[in-house]
C-alpha cells in the first residue's frame, strides 16, 4: 500500500506565496536572467511551500501554476550535464545535486495533496489520477536525471515510483485522462509510468540532448500501444517481454531475471518491436523521413542508427552473451589516452593505473571498478588499455558504459579491441610547440583469425580520409606507410580503420 513519510507541516514556513494567486504574481516577474540563482530561488521558495500548511486543493492549484517554469529551468540547467566525463567536477555535481532536489521538491508537494486525498479531502476526490500522474512524472524524472548524468541513483527512488504505480492499480486509476498543459494533451498514469520505465531502459547517458528530445515525444506517442500486464507469454524468435517488480528498488529487467511474484508486471515489446522495425525498413528503402514521421532528424542515417538503437536496448535480449563472463576481482593495470595507453605497453605505470578492480571478464570485455578516487576523468567510447600483470599482455578497449555507483566508485564496462596490440607513432602529424615536439600516437591491432578479424590501424579522432597514404613509425623504429582503407568503429577519441601496407 502507498506510503507517504512526510513530515508535518509547520506553521512558522513563510513562502512568498501562499496560494495559487499569489504564486502567479510572483511568477509574473520571476527574472530568468541568472539560471544559477533563479533555480536557487525556486528550489528554496518550493521547499517552504511544502512546509507551509494549507488545504490540498489550493496546494495542488500552486503546484501546477509552477510546473510550466519548473521544467523550463530544469531544462535548461540539465543541458550543462549532457555526455559530460566522469565523475563530474565540483561545480557539475552541485548542478546535478540542485535539479535532482529540485524534482524531489515537486515530489513533495504533490505527495501532500495525495495525502489529503487519501484521507478523504472531499474537493480532492475527483483529482486522484492527476496527482497519482505528477508523482509519478517528477519521481521518474528524479530516476532519469540520475541515469542521464551516470549516477547510480537511490533505490528508493525506484521503490517510490513502483510504490505509486502500485496505489494506481488498486484505485483503478491507470486508464483515467489527465490533462497536462505543459505537454499539450492528455496522458493517463499507464503511460506515464511506461514512458519512465522506457525512458530509463534506453541507456539516457548515452544519448545526445537532441535525441534525449525525441525519446520523450516518440514516447509520447508509443506507449499507447503497449500495456503493464500481471502476465506474460512468449513469441518465439520476436521481442520478449520485459518485467519490473512493483516491491522493488530496480527498473526494468529482462523477464528471465525476474522470480515471479505477485508484485511482478510485464510489458510486451513485440507492438514496440514492430513499428521500429517497420520505420527501419521504410527508411532503408529511401521512404522520406517527414513519411516515416521522423521529419525532426537530419538525414537517413542518423535516424536509422537511434532507431536501430533503441530497438537494441528494448526488443533484443541484453541478458544473452556469446561468451559468459567469469568473476575475477582482482587488481589491474589501466591506462586512458593514447600516450598512457603507450606508456603503459612499454611497462611504465600511470599514477591511475594501480587503482582499478577488475570484476569480471570475458573474450569480448571486461568490466572495471575503480576502488579509490583518481584524477582520471572518462567518457563513453573512449580509447583505454589494460594489463593483469606482467606477464600477460595488454589489450586495447572502448568505454561501452560507465557510471558511478552508490559507494561513489567509478565503475565502466570494456569492449575489447581485437588483436594484439603494438604503440606506433605518425611522424606526418607531429607539431611543434613551447614544450618541444609534439609526438601523435596511434596503435597497430594486429590480425586476429580465430575471430577472422584482419589487422587494423587505430587513429587519433578526425585523421581518416579514405586511401590516405599514412606514414608510421612502429615501435621497433621500423618506418612504413599504410594507405587507409575504410573505417571499422569510431570513439570520442580514436578512430578504427583498415589498411594495407605499401
Amino acid at each position: 500500500m502507498l506510503t507517504l513519510p512526510l513530515d508535518p507541516t509547520d506553521d512558522r514556513a513563510n513562502p512568498i506565496f501562499k496560494d495559487v494567486a499569489s504564486c502567479t504574481a510572483w511568477l509574473a516577474q520571476f527574472q530568468l536572467t541568472n539560471l544559477q540563482r533563479a533555480h536557487g530561488q525556486l528550489l528554496t521558495q518550493i521547499n517552504e511551500l511544502n512546509r507551509y500548511p494549507m488545504a490540498g486543493l489550493e496546494r495542488m492549484a500552486t503546484l501546477e501554476a509552477l510546473r510550466e517554469t519548473v521544467g523550463f529551468i530544469q531544462a535548461d540547467m540539465a543541458k550543462k550535464l549532457i555526455a559530460l566525463p566522469l565523475p563530474l567536477s565540483e561545480s557539475e555535481l552541485q548542478t546535478f545535486v540542485a535539479i535532482t532536489q529540485l524534482w524531489q521538491a515537486m515530489v513533495t508537494g504533490y505527495q501532500r495533496c495525495l495525502q489529503a486525498f487519501v484521507a478523504g479531502d472531499k474537493k480532492l476526490a475527483e483529482q486522484g489520477a492527476l496527482l497519482c500522474d505528477r508523482c509519478l512524472q517528477y519521481t521518474g524524472l528524479g530516476v532519469f536525471e540520475h541515469l542521464r548524468a551516470g549516477y547510480e541513483c537511490n533505490p528508493k527512488l525506484w521503490y517510490q515510483l513502483h510504490d505509486l504505480y502500485a496505489f494506481v492499480e488498486v484505485q483503478g486509476l491507470e486508464e483515467r485522462a489527465v490533462s497536462d498543459a505543459v505537454l499539450g494533451h492528455s496522458s493517463t498514469c499507464r503511460n506515464r509510468y511506461l514512458k519512465i520505465l522506457l525512458a530509463c531502459y534506453a541507456r539516457p547517458a548515452e544519448l545526445s540532448r537532441s535525441q534525449l528530445q525525441l525519446l520523450e515525444r516518440w514516447l509520447d506517442v508509443w506507449s499507447n500501444d503497449l500495456r503493464v500486464e500481471k502476465t506474460f507469454s512468449r513469441s518465439k524468435g520476436d521481442a520478449q517481454p520485459l518485467a519490473v517488480d512493483l516491491a522493488s528498488k530496480q527498473g526494468l529487467q529482462a523477464v528471465d531475471a525476474m522470480e515471479a511474484s505477485e508484485n511482478g508486471r510485464y510489458i510486451a515489446l513485440v507492438p514496440l518491436s514492430k513499428l521500429l522495425r517497420v520505420k527501419l525498413i521504410l527508411l532503408q528503402q529511401g521512404t522520406g523521413l517527414a513519411e516515416v514521421g521522423l521529419g525532426e532528424l537530419p538525414s537517413h542515417a542518423i535516424a536509422i542508427d537511434l532507431l536501430t538503437f533503441l530497438h537494441r536496448c528494448w526488443c533484443e535480449d541484453q541478458n544473452t552473451r556469446v561468451v559468459l563472463r567469469q568473476e575475477t576481482w582482482q587488481p589491474i593495470s589501466f591506462a586512458a589516452a593514447p600516450a598512457e595507453i603507450c606508456a603503459l605497453l612499454a611497462g611504465k605505470l600511470t599514477a591511475d593505473a594501480q587503482v582499478w578492480r577488475l570484476d569480471n571478464e570475458s573474450l569480448m570485455g571486461a568490466r572495471l571498478t575503480r576502488t579509490v578516487g583518481g584524477a582520471t576523468r572518462l567518457r563513453l567510447n573512449q580509447l583505454v588499455a589494460v594489463q593483469k600483470n606482467a606477464e600477460t599482455a595488454a589489450q586495447l578497449a572502448r568505454v561501452a558504459w560507465l557510471h558511478i555507483s552508490a559507494l561513489g566508485q567509478l565503475q565502466l564496462g570494456m569492449e575489447y579491441l581485437p588483436g594484439a596490440v603494438e604503440a606506433v607513432t605518425f611522424p606526418t602529424l607531429a607539431s611543434s610547440s613551447e614544450r618541444g615536439k609534439v609526438t601523435v600516437y596511434g596503435f597497430l591491432l594486429a590480425e586476429t583469425p580465430s575471430l577472422r578479424t584482419p589487422a587494423s590501424l587505430v587513429l587519433p579522432r578526425n585523421v581518416f580520409k579514405p586511401n590516405a597514404s599514412l606514414p608510421v613509425e612502429r615501435s621497433s623504429g621500423v618506418k612504413q606507410t599504410f594507405k587507409l582503407g575504410f573505417s571499422v568503429a569510431r570513439g570520442v577519441d580514436f578512430e578504427r580503420v583498415s589498411f594495407t601496407l605499401l
